[in-house]
């Protein structure tokens, strides 16, 4: 927990000062309350007393327990702000640090985790930051204030204390002992019941297509079961507790007015009246003591859970993405959409066996290179190397004569145009689809935006929307169909008139007529740029300048579709299972 801590800036440590004044203050005038009941205590017992002595002592009172008031809101406002702000910070830095993940980070934590951890897991350090200003500090200061203030007095008296003390302990120890190992699986629970959470709403149409509502019901109700129970459990220990600080206090309250009457009843005539003042005091004292460690079990309820939430903070914090800048933002000229790949080998983390083995490719600029194979071939993980969402654990991969480890990333990025097998909309309008991202350029205007929809036949059905381009897409783009969220997938990288176009199997759900008047338009509108095509219909690639074949990670052919329907076995099994030898050669 401490080093989570370091994040707190100098004009939070500077409130965290101005607290402890506040707090110190509180203390003192809370114990100052006792020696004026003491004073009070004592004209009320001495005959021919004055009232007005009374009056004072009590004025004397009120305001002391009004200071306290108001130093307790003091320290509260200044908890409230600190809490809050380190929160906000904690959130702008993980979210930061999550957008600067690799693709093999992400997979790492897991989506859902990462979301539980930049909510949940921040809560629970904002809680006890905002109590443990008002408590974790005060508690020990007020507990040796009150100490000291009883020290001297009877024996009988401080050891009652001191055994209500020590039984409070080993209550809050016995009750942590129990409860921290389950304080530490409450958060993994929660990543679970968000993963299926999120599972279920994500895949909210295949569910009901298969009538598997019972079926996600049930999977929820064992990750919700599973966490409630652990939450029941630690529930009921901490409400353990303060059923057993009650009768703590209580049985600390009757000793020593046990002890008091005991004490009384031997002394002297002379020594009942201040016997009697001194036992009020000690009582109130007592009880400040007490009131100390019952507060500092609240920390001990909550401190156990942030501890785990801060590890998990930590976690992400501490790792440093894999991917990292290069210092290249300019590639030499002439060179412009030249892609290299020089034996290129590709593992994934963990993976027993390579997905690409000995790639070597050469894609001039201007050209349209497609790649086909069966599933699970490479095609996408191809793509991912030239974009750079992974590094090739073998080879070089050069884009522009530059290596792209080399390559400041938002210059490598400027450069490419990137549409991937699952089309990816943001909730907002379609001029904001299409005009997503930062091309190094400047914003798109109204036209680039309408020309890049027409590349593409969007316009076709953006015409039909009574908003037309200001319509709203919904998250993830439910409220269009899975062509529309294509078309404007390849709008989006239009738009950003890149030097190299990367189509991850991106014309799958449009049929054969706009496949072709895309790709026609294409051809025509992005004339000079490298465009790179991943697809499984050979009517798709056919046209290409040149066609690699993968098969389980290895290309076994490149050349014309005609050269590979005379040379390439794979090729023309893939050809053959679409298309018949009469539909091959009228192509």
């Amino acid at each position: 927990m401490g080093r989570i801590l370091k994040y707190l800036r100098g004009r939070e440590l500077a409130m965290v000062g101005a607290s402890l004044v506040f707090i110190v203050c509180q203390v003192w005038l809370d114990l100052k309350m006792p020696d004026y009941m003491s004073e009070i205590t004592t004209l009320v017992q001495t005959p021919g007393s004055q009232m007005a002595d009374v009056w004072r002592a009590g004025g004397w009172m009120l305001l002391c327990a009004l200071g306290s008031l108001l130093s307790s809101v003091a320290t509260g406002y200044f908890a409230a702000r600190i809490a809050a702000g380190f929160a906000k910070r904690l959130r702008g830095l993980v979210f930061d640090r999550v957008e600067d993940f690799s693709m093999e980070e992400i997979n790492r934590f897991s989506t859902a985790s990462l979301i539980t951890r930049s909510t949940n897991d921040i809560t629970q350090i904002q809680m006890v930051i905002a109590m443990g200003m008002q408590v974790l500090i005060k508690a020990p200061i007020l507990a040796v204030w009150a100490v000291l203030k009883i020290a001297g007095k009877s024996w009988q008296w401080t050891a009652s204390t001191a055994a209500a003390v020590g039984v409070l302990v080993l209550l809050i120890l016995f009750i942590m002992l129990l409860a921290l190992p389950k304080f530490k699986r409450i958060q993994t629970l929660t990543d679970n019941l968000n993963r299926v959470t999120r599972e279920n709403l994500t895949g909210l149409r295949v569910v009901r297509a298969y009538n598997a509502e019972e079926y996600q019901q049930r999977k929820f109700e064992r990750a919700n079961e599973e966490l409630t129970r652990s939450h029941l459990f630690t529930g009921r220990l901490v409400a353990l507790l303060h059923p057993g600080m009650n009768l703590v206090m209580s049985s600390l309250s009757l000793a020593i007015y046990w002890t008091g009457a005991y004490l009384i009843d031997r002394a002297g005539a002379m020594e009942k009246l201040p016997l009697f003042s001194e036992m009020v005091v000690f009582s109130s004292y007592a009880m400040q003591v007490v009131m100390a460690f019952t507060m500092m079990t609240m920390i001990f309820i909550l401190l156990p859970r942030a501890q785990v939430s801060a590890r998990r903070i930590l976690e992400v914090l501490d790792t440093h993405p894999r991917i990292v800048d290069g210092a290249v933002t300019d590639s030499p000229a002439g060179q412009e959409g030249r892609i290299v790949l020089d034996h290129v080998s590709f593992r994934y983390p963990g993976a027993a066996a390579e997905v690409l083995q000995d790639i070597n490719l050469t894609i001039e600029p201007g050209q349209t290179v497609a790649v086909i194979g069966s599933t699970g071939s490479g095609k996408s993980t191809l793509l991912n190397l030239i974009a750079r969402f992974y590094d090739a654990t073998g080879g070089r991969v050069m884009v522009d004569g530059v290596d792209v480890k080399d390559y400041n990333l938002s210059s490598l990025r400027h450069k490419i145009g990137y549409v991937p097998q699952k089309a990816v909309l943001f909730s907002g309008t379609i001029a904001s689809n299409i005009s997503y991202g930062d091309n190094g350029r400047g914003p798109a205007d109204g036209a680039q935006i309408e020309q890049a929809a027409r590349v593409a036949q969007a316009e076709e059905f953006i015409e039909k929307i009574p908003e037309r381009y200001e319509g709203r897409v919904a998250q993830g783009g439910a409220n269009l169909s899975g062509g529309q969220k294509q078309r404007l997938s390849i709008a989006r990288a239009v738009c950003r008139r890149p030097e190299i176009y990367l189509f991850d199997d991106s014309f799958s759900a449009l049929d054969y007529r706009t496949d072709r008047q895309v790709r026609s338009q294409l051809s025509e509108q992005t004339r000079g740029a490298t465009r790179i095509i991943v697809a499984q219909r050979i009517g798709t690639i056919q046209d290409a300048d040149q066609i690699v074949v993968l098969d389980r990670g290895r290309m076994v052919g490149l050349g014309t579709h005609k050269q590979l329907l005379e040379s390439c076995e794979v090729y023309q099994q893939i050809a053959y299972s679409q298309l018949s030898k009469e539909e091959l050669a009228d192509a």
